[in-house]
């Protein structure tokens, strides 16, 4: 007794192995949510007390509310431009928290201070 395939069509094979496939795949996706359902690591949200003064709801006031937290003051050497910019660099790279100091170190006679002096040069001469 010789055994033939149930069909030798690569379009129906195809389409058999990615259904197979994608099953797993939404099967895998709702393991990975039932297992951040019950995970044990996350922390619990804190309960609301009725000790707390604050107001659940803004109340609108036409008189100035003092801030509590002052930004901190950039040093004068530091455009806030700049500190925006090297901010939105560490976020690109991943970083989720927050900036709380920029120094400037020195890098004189290096490879890159002697590529932005030939730029700037190039540009205030028009280039």
């Amino acid at each position: 007794m010789e055994h033939s395939p149930v069909t030798t069509n690569p379009l129906i094979i195809m389409m058999i192995n990615m259904t197979v496939v994608f099953i797993v795949l939404v099967a895998l996706i709702y393991l990975i949510k039932l297992i951040h359902f019950f995970d044990p690591t996350k922390e619990k949200p804190a309960p609301i007390s009725a000790e707390n003064d604050e107001p659940l709801v803004a109340v609108k006031s036409s008189a100035p509310v003092a801030t509590s937290t002052a930004p901190e003051p950039v040093p004068q050497g530091i455009s806030p431009e700049v500190i925006a910019a090297i901010s939105a660099a560490i976020a690109a790279y991943g970083f989720a928290g927050q900036v709380k100091a920029v120094r400037i170190l020195n890098h004189e006679n290096t490879n890159w201070r002697n590529a932005a002096h030939n730029v700037q040069g190039l540009m205030r001469n028009g280039r």
